[in-house]
């Protein structure tokens, strides 16, 4: 290990990387006895149920049981051709990250006394995209990955790099050099064909067990999940069109597939909804409509450009309808924020000026409704979500049909590339001052707070991840250090809730950025966090982001 006394594997995390297996295509007749149109097997004490023809003759139990059997046994033969068709294309996935110290349990207050390197392991699932050794995976499953390395099927292990990788989707694109013949690429299906009840079955590595195969349905189509990056104003992103199964899903499936009938891909499992990190019944699997629109780019450019229009609203109610004056039966979008500089704010569009308390959440009144974009109705939010991400691109031209103080009219908007990471950041560093603490948070609201043993009327910044050579990572706060997913978002918990900054409140990213643009790189300031239970008091010295 070069110069280096010894590396830690300070814990083996297996990727909570939610998996989820939908299924797209229906289970197939199996002609080889068909029990269309019979009735249940009975026990031998019991008459034969008869048909509707008294004169015709019963059918002989022992008919029904071969029937049964030659189902089963064609049932099973489909599954099991299945995985041996799919099960080559599908790899397990094992990655290294340098971490802080700070964020491990026992180092509360900074590195170890020897600055010893400290290292995270993590596993989860991908498969073979094409003969050139494109490996597809979940971006949570590789992001800040030191090292990445992908084993096959037949036991092959090889180092992988990193192509491409889009957060807003929750896809990545690996780099393999496999020889071509040793590749087996996935066949795609069409996830806009996916119907509720169809047969899901998903192929991947839960906790780390390879090549494991489970069968379910699919339970629902049209879902939503978080992305992974925050939008201009604090909120976040949507990947629209999530598939939901009942396909059992565990830690360690995230980045695998969730196939139909026919061993086509309709999806790659992403997440749970789970209160035990484990499977509930409730799994979430990325399209195979998102991946096959974002794969190839990736591949080609390693990024991907969403169609942004710049606005944060919510989905228009009866209650909601009522209180900005509109008809209780109206629906659509009600803006209530439009983000500075965005397509949405150079076409007009107007966000809210009011808000209005409904079930004790204030709520955005007075903004423009968007009934319909390009003549497509917009009933609820995830249709406007849906129609941006499946049907635009980047400089496209479209038609937003709105309500204005009650009356219809039209506007055209030219969308633009949804603002990247780095840029949000860069353009909050310039609004604010260079001081900088190096920590990356999320607000706290009522079911984060009680997933992490909190009372749900806590507030404060639930700290994800911390630098560990900035000023939070040298005063020792500390980031998350297991995953949960929380309201179909994947969090980290186990960290510090910031609370205050000198005597400023911090119960929202804004109050943050607006407390650190108070000071400048070297000026100290005391954070108060809650750490199991109770509020300690940190002094920082901050820094500055370039460092």
């Amino acid at each position: 290990m070069k110069n280096r006394k010894m590396v830690f594997i300070t814990s083996f995390l297996v990727i909570l990387a939610l998996a989820v297996l939908p299924a797209c295509s229906t289970l197939p007749l199996l002609s080889s006895g068909s029990l269309t149109g019979t009735s249940p097997s009975v026990s031998s004490t019991q008459e034969p149920v008869p048909t509707s023809s008294p004169t015709q003759p019963a059918i002989p139990q022992s008919a029904i049981s071969t029937s049964g059997q030659a189902v089963l046994s064609a049932y099973e033969g489909v599954l099991s051709e299945i995985f041996n068709r799919v099960n080559p294309s599908v790899v397990y996935i094992r990655v290294v990250s340098q971490v802080s110290s700070s964020t491990l349990p026992g180092f509360p207050f900074g590195s170890p006394q020897d600055n010893t390197p400290q290292y995270q392991e993590g596993v989860g699932s991908g498969f073979v995209w094409d003969k050139e050794g494109h490996i597809v995976t979940n971006n949570h499953v590789v992001d800040g990955a030191d090292k990445i390395e992908v084993t096959f099927s037949d036991g092959t292990i090889v180092n992988a790099t990193l192509v491409g990788a889009d957060p807003d989707s929750d896809l990545a694109v690996l780099k393999v050099d496999v020889p071509a013949d040793q590749l087996q690429p996935v066949q795609m299906g069409d996830s806009t064909q996916v119907k509720v009840g169809q047969l899901a079955i998903a192929i991947g590595n839960p906790f780390g067990l390879q090549n494991t195969m489970t069968v379910g349905i699919i339970s629902a189509l049209g879902r939503t999940l978080p992305a992974g990056s925050a939008s201009a104003s604090g909120g976040t992103y949507s990947i629209p069109n999530i598939i939901q199964t009942d396909a059992p899903i565990n830690p360690g499936n995230s980045g695998g597939v969730l196939v139909n009938d026919r061993g086509e891909v309709i999806g790659v499992t992403s997440a749970i909804e789970s209160p035990v990190r484990a499977n509930a019944g409730i799994g979430f699997v990325i399209p195979s409509q998102v991946v096959s629109k974002v794969v190839p780019v990736l591949i080609k450019d390693g990024k991907y450009e969403h169609s942004w229009l710049g606005i944060s609203g919510v989905s228009l109610t009866p209650t909601l309808a009522k209180a900005s004056n509109l008809d209780e039966n109206q629906r659509g979008v009600l803006i209530g924020e439009v983000t500075p500089g965005s397509p949405a704010e150079k076409a007009g569009l107007k966000g809210s000026d009011q808000t209005v308390e409904v079930d004790g959440q204030q709520l955005p009144k007075g903004g423009d409704v968007i009934t319909a974009i390009d003549g497509q109705p917009v009933r609820k939010i995830e249709d406007l979500i849906s129609y941006l991400a499946t049907d635009t691109v980047v400089g496209q031209k479209v038609t937003l049909t709105i309500l204005r103080d009650g009356k219809e009219q039209t506007l055209e908007v030219v969308l633009a590339a949804r603002p990247s990471q780095e840029t949000r950041q860069s353009q909050s560093s310039s609004q604010a001052s260079e001081a900088y603490l190096g920590v990356s948070v999320i607000e706290l609201d009522a079911s984060i707070a009680r997933s992490v043993g909190l009372k749900s009327t806590t507030r404060g910044l639930l700290v994800q991840r911390v630098d560990p050579n900035g000023p939070a990572g040298e005063a020792g706060i500390l980031g998350g250090s297991r995953p949960a997913l929380v309201n179909g978002q994947i969090i980290l918990v186990g960290g510090d809730v910031l609370q205050k900054m000198d005597d400023v409140t911090l119960n929202t990213i804004t109050d943050l950025q607006n407390a650190l643009s108070q000071h400048n790189p070297g000026d100290e300031v005391t954070i108060t966090v809650l750490r199991n239970g109770k509020q300690i008091e940190l002094p920082v010295t901050l820094g500055s982001r370039s460092q």
